[in-house]
């Protein structure tokens, strides 16, 4: 029994012995054939690397593939960088002796197959920078000899599985950038041996797990790009072997620790921005000697910039824009001089803050090899120090937003470098410097908003590289130089509005052939619009209104294909409105108003949508669209058509000739005398009689009263031509009534403007009784005044849908053009002196027009400042609550309007009345948005707004409930717009005169802050 079994043992022994060969070639045979499965996945190989792996060459020597010397088993299969397209097949799970997969930057699509989890002694994969996609399969979870796993950039779907808790030799983890949901887990605390966790730009939420404290050796840890909340864990900054570490991006809340520089003292990335960070800035910071980026964008970070931070002898990145640093006082920059030892310094960020006071010289001492200067949107008063021009590696020099005064120095010509320069928002005055000429790389310049005056240089055309070149409102006059408008570089905006230009538009203005927007308007040029333009095919607005233009529209105009906003108004075109608008498919807003454009009107494309277009103050155009009300083209005989022009009008319109021809008298005497003197009534010509206004309106009945104030009530009315209108009736008992009507007609008489209440007619005779009896007639506005929009009556709260933010928006765009016009625009100034909810009326389309003018002041004395100050002799002018506080000393000016703007925009936004209850003691309106600016301006906003937004999108409640990564961010864009709209308001409505900003600073800005928040609705 014994000697078979002996005999049994080594039969065993010796086949194993037999077939131990066979079996080795069996498996790596198997090797082969899985490396031959990869080649067949491999869609595109530009290089031409799949070529080498054919049987001429044994496998293990083919490009990419590493084997094992004892055994010939596929160890590495390392492809980085090739530019490979395909997917990985199943069958790489039979090399089964893998320890390293590199597949870096490729293209590889498709899922990791769940087969990768039988490579049990793997060690390192790198699938980086590749499309994959799906989930990361669970079956990783048995490489337990797993060091390193990097997938970041990719296309997966879905959580980190929780499977992959196994994998506690992991060393490194790098899933960045790859769409990954959920939370950070907090069993990666686990793995004692990890030193890198990148998990940026995910849409990971919840807190940052306290356990990831435990994580001894981690030197790099960066969760930028995410949804995470709550604050950072106190065991994270005990992590001393830290050097990199970024959360930017989030929603972390909480003050940076003040020995932060102490327990990571080995520092060398520290960056939070765009969260929620408060508190001051640790002067600890500067213990962590080796610190090169301090970036701490975007917080409510408030105190100063720490002065021992000079000691960073490698910081190259030091960017606190938008926080709350500073004191608005004197002093404020001190920490400059210090940074002057920062010689490694490339970027300085300071915009958006609090800081005040001059801009030291010392800021000339700062690192040369600076290149990022911001220092926008602050306090800042006085000149710009000349040895700005040390700086000669500047990039981007940003100073927009201050109160800068003075010229413009010209050794800025020197910083050659400079591809973007923004001064826009600044008192600054003088010549623009020729020497800009210089500055051949430029491609952003921003000057507008200053008092900048001469003409354009002709050097600016040395800038062949300028994309953006705004330099309105100021005071430009002059030609446009053709060396401007030759510039083809120029290919996102090129403003040059609100000055005071002359001559014609060159035709070179032919070579923008990239140009997207082109605005001219409010300038004093003439001639004929320029038929090169049809050549400008990349035009999407074009914006010539308000000059003295004249001539046909050129035909030239309909090869502009993608063109959406033309404004034509305030002109002097004459001819036909060319039927080729009809078939721009891009255009959505047209305005030809006030020209002498004649014929008939098309029923087609844009002229079919009477609220894209605004063809008033053409008196000779005919047809269209029911909307429009213009009459019909007759059809009949020439002659008799001749006749019927000459004869009608004449008979219809001498009433209001005469009314309109003595009130034109009347104004030219007063402008004459520089002095206000009211007519005598018996000068006031009626358009209408008594008898008609009394006829319109029913006799005055109660049904048809819409409104009361002081001076009189206001009836709705039928005219004898069926035309619905508002009858302002005079109650002339009143002391003061017929002065206002005296007033209101002086300045409504010549004012045309689409946010200005129109006036009609007006009636000045006796009623019934023999007393006399004034009124005037206003276009209708259909749906009333903004009073009862913002604060409807208990009867009325049903019947006023609440205003969206768009809405709220365009009303307060609406207003500021208005008085834009009457302060800037007009022959004398005009102060309104009673703006308030219940003077701003709504038409049909929701657009707002100023109305009201009973108390308005023609501002005839001249003056060297802009607010035009006049002083008054009749008592306190306004309503309570706007009425500006120099007024209580009898100066009206156009910055008193201001005030009353900025209230207005408040109470808006708010939704609250400058008189609320709330309001008492030393709160005002004022005050509650100031200090609720900027992180907690959400809190004091009228809300309903953003629902009504939402409403008028047609959101999903599955979009609200799963907000992705691009609603988030959508939404934090749209509460700094609104931090935006806010701060405006808060600087038109301070208590002095010389803090407040002018009208047209208000409408440039609400008008970007509209167009980006468009933008995210798009």
């Amino acid at each position: 029994m014994e000697h078979r079994v002996l005999n049994s043992k080594w039969f065993v022994l010796v086949h194993v012995l037999w077939l131990a060969p066979s079996l080795e070639s069996a498996t790596i045979e198997a090797d082969k054939l899985a490396l031959l499965d990869f080649k067949n996945h491999i869609t595109q190989d530009p290089p031409q690397i799949m070529s080498s792996w054919n049987d001429s060459v044994h496998f293990c020597n083919w490009v990419g593939v590493t084997c094992s010397p004892p055994n010939g088993r596929v160890t590495v299969l390392k492809l980085e960088s090739k530019q490979l397209v395909g997917s990985i097949p199943a069958s790489i799970g039979n090399l089964t002796y893998l320890v390293g997969i590199n597949l870096f930057q490729n293209s590889f699509h498709g899922q990791i197959p769940e087969e990768i989890g039988r490579l049990q002694k793997l060690q390192d994969l790198n699938l980086t920078y590749n499309y994959l996609s799906g989930k990361i399969p669970t079956n990783l979870s048995h490489c337990t000899e797993l060091r390193s796993f990097g997938a970041s950039f990719n296309d997966f779907i879905g959580q980190i599985p929780d499977q992959l808790r196994s994998l506690t030799k992991l060393e490194f983890i790098g899933l960045g950038g790859s769409n990954l949901t959920g939370n950070v887990p907090a069993w990666i605390g686990n793995f004692s041996s990890l030193q890198v966790l990148s998990l940026a730009r995910n849409n990971l939420h919840g807190s940052i797990p306290n356990e990831l404290g435990q994580l001894s050796g981690l030197g790099l840890f960066t969760l930028y790009g995410n949804f995470i909340s709550g604050i950072i864990p106190s065991s994270i900054y005990n992590i001393s072997s830290i050097y990199y570490f970024s959360v930017t991006q989030n929603q972390l809340h909480g003050q940076l620790p003040a020995d932060v520089g102490l327990t990571l003292p080995n520092l060398k990335i520290f960056a939070g921005g765009v969260n929620y960070f408060t508190g001051s800035i640790p002067v600890s910071l500067s213990n962590a000697s080796n610190l090169q980026v301090l970036d701490f964008a975007e917080n409510g970070l408030t105190g100063t910039i720490p002065e021992n931070f000079g000691s960073l002898k490698d910081l190259v990145r030091l960017n606190f824009d938008q926080n709350e640093l500073g004191s608005r006082e004197i002093g404020d920059l001190k920490f400059l001089s210090f940074l002057a030892n920062c010689t490694s310094l490339e970027v300085l960020g300071l915009a958006q803050n609090r800081f005040g006071g001059e801009l030291p010289r010392s800021i000339a001492n700062l690192s040369t090899h600076l290149r990022i200067l911001t220092m926008g949107d602050n306090l800042f008063h006085g000149n710009i120090p000349v040895g700005i021009g040390n700086l000669v590696n500047l990039s981007l020099l940003g100073f927009e937003g201050n109160n800068l005064s003075g010229s413009f120095p010209e050794v800025i010509g020197k910083l050659n470098k400079l591809e973007g320069l923004e001064l826009n928002a600044n008192k600054f005055s003088g010549f623009i410097p020729s020497s800009l000429g210089n500055l051949t790389v430029l491609s952003r310049l921003l000057m507008e908003e200053n008092r900048f005056e001469g003409s354009i240089p002709s050097s600016l055309g040395n800038c062949k590289k300028l994309q953006v070149l705004n330099l309105s409102s100021n005071n430009l006059n002059g030609t446009i130089p053709k060396e401007v408008v030759s510039l083809s570089s120029l290919s996102i905006s090129l403003v040059m509005s609100h000055n005071s230009l002359v001559g014609s538009l060159p035709p070179e203005v032919g070579k923008l052939t990239n140009l997207v927007e082109l605005d001219v308007s409010y300038n004093r040029l003439s001639g004929e619009i320029p038929s090169s333009l049809d050549s400008c095919i990349s035009l999407e607005r074009l914006y010539l209104g308000n000059n003295s233009f004249k001539g046909t529209i050129p035909v030239s105009l309909k090869s502009l294909r993608g063109l959406a906003e033309l404004d034509l108004s305030c002109n002097n075109l004459s001819g036909k409105v060319p039927q080729f608008f009809s078939k721009l498919l891009s255009l959505r807003h047209l305005n030809l108003s006030y020209n002498e454009l004649d014929g008939e009107i098309s029923r087609e494309g844009i002229f079919a949508n009477a609220s894209a277009i605004s063809i008033v103050g053409n008196d000779k155009l005919c047809g269209g669209i029911q909307k429009l009300q213009l009459p019909e083209c007759s059809r009949k005989n020439p002659r008799k058509r001749l006749s019927l022009k000459i004869v009608i009008p004449v008979t219809i319109s001498v009433p209001i000739f005469i009314l309109l021809l003595t009130a034109l008298v009347i104004y030219r005497i007063v402008k004459t005398s520089r002095r206000q003197s009211a007519p005598p009534s018996n000068e006031w010509q009626s358009g209408l009689s008594y008898l008609e206004i009394s006829n319109a309106t029913d006799n005055f009945a109660e049904e048809n009263l819409i409104g009361s104030g002081s001076f009189g009530s206001v009836y709705k009315g039928t005219l004898a031509d069926g035309k619905t209108a508002a009858i302002k009736v005079l109650k002339l008992q009143q002391q003061g009534a017929l002065k206002s009507f005296i007033d209101e007609c002086n300045a409504l008489s010549s004012i045309r403007h689409r946010n200005i209440l129109k006036i009609v007619s007006s009636c000045s005779s006796v009623d019934y009784e023999g007393n006399d009896f004034k009124a005037l007639v206003f276009e209708f506005m259909r749906n009333g005044n903004l009073d009862r929009w913002l604060h409807p009556s208990t009867d009325e709260y049903c019947h006023f849908k609440k205003l969206s933010l768009m809405q709220r928006l365009n009303i307060v765009i609406d207003v500021a053009s208005a008085l834009d016009y009457l302060h800037n625009h007009y022959d004398t100034p005009i102060a309104h002196c009673d703006l308030k909810p219940s003077n701003v009326l709504l038409d049909e389309d929701m657009t707002a027009h100023v109305g009201d003018f009973g108390l308005a002041k023609f501002l005839f004395e001249e003056s060297n400042t802009p607010s035009k100050n006049q002083t008054m002799s009749n008592g306190l002018k306004g309503s309570v609550g706007y009425i500006p506080p120099e007024y209580i000393n009898g100066h009206v000016s156009i910055l008193g309007d201001t005030y009353s703007y900025g209230i207005l925009l408040l109470e808006i936004f708010t939704g609250k009345r400058p008189t609320d209850d709330m309001f008492k003691d030393d709160l005002s309106i004022y005050k509650f948005v100031l200090m609720a600016l900027p992180s907690h301006v959400m809190d004091v906003l009228d809300l309903s707004m953003l629902l009504e937004e939402e409403n008028d999108h047609e959101k999903h409640e599955e979009e609200d409930l799963f907000p992705d990564i691009e609603s988030q961010v959508a939404q934090k864009k749209l509460e700094e717009c609104l931090v935006s709209v806010m701060r405006i308001g808060v600087m038109c409505s301070a208590a002095s005169p010389r803090d407040r900003v002018g009208m047209k600073f208000v409408v440039n800005n609400l008008q970007a802050i509209r167009s980006k928040i468009r933008m995210r609705g798009e």
